[in-house]
């Protein structure tokens, strides 16, 4: 059976800010979903492990990510997330990292998650990420000494998706200036709409409406 490694964040409020924030449910339960009708199982891990905060939980129209966070499985995989000093990255086939604003404060500088992830790519391997996910990205260094992003084409959550989601002035910083800066090239559509970029083995999907489609892009990959 193959398997994904699911890194969250930590990081339980909107920068520095007092409000609850975490992983953005619908990008992990969307992606989930994807992975369990394909037969794909996962773990979901974390610098600090324990329970991972996660908002959006309360979506009712959402029937997938209610069915979702109401399996017994998974809300034990979310309350009680690996930590990154017990994985083997040799374990899995493919990494994939859920968004939510949380991981600005931590996942997009930690090397422990980056130095698995590089030598995960550099392996074979497939790096997926949605929303502000592909922020975690930034630190990844290859075996070669370039950065993953050096040559890859990328999206992202985008400037005009904080602006209309009021949360331009409280983020630590804009995820689509900094993927512009450091990848190969940076594209977007139209915000809210699905999109999705396949460069080889890194997938990146631009917001929340893209994460079943990035879940599909990968175990596409995967050949399952």
């Amino acid at each position: 059976m193959k398997k994904i490694l699911i890194p969250v964040t930590n990081h339980a409020t909107l920068g520095d800010t007092d409000k609850a924030n975490g992983t953005y449910s619908p990008e992990l339960t969307h992606a989930v979903h994807v992975f369990m009708d394909h037969g794909v199982d996962y773990d979901i891990a974390s610098i600090k492990g324990g329970k991972a905060p996660i908002y959006g939980t309360d979506i009712e129209e959402d029937a997938v990510n209610t069915s979702v966070l109401g399996d017994e499985n998974f809300q034990n995989r979310i309350n009680n997330t690996i930590p990154v000093s017990q994985l083997n990255i040799e374990d899995y086939d493919a990494v994939f990292y859920p968004g939510g604003f949380g991981l600005l404060s931590d996942l997009v500088t930690n090397e422990d998650f980056a130095k698995l992830s590089a030598t995960h790519y550099d392996n074979g391997g497939i790096l997926g990420a949605v929303c502000h996910g592909p922020g975690a990205f930034l630190p990844i260094k290859l075996r070669s000494g370039e950065s993953l992003l050096a040559n890859k084409s990328v999206t992202s959550f985008t400037r005009e998706e904080e602006i209309d989601y009021e949360t331009i002035d409280d983020i630590p910083f804009l995820v689509e200036e900094s993927l512009t800066r450091h990848a190969a090239k940076f594209s977007k559509v139209k915000p809210w709409q699905e999109f999705v970029i396949v460069d080889e083995r890194v997938i990146t999907g631009q917001n929340p409406a893209s994460a079943q489609a990035v879940g599909k892009a990968i175990v596409d990959l995967l050949a399952v």
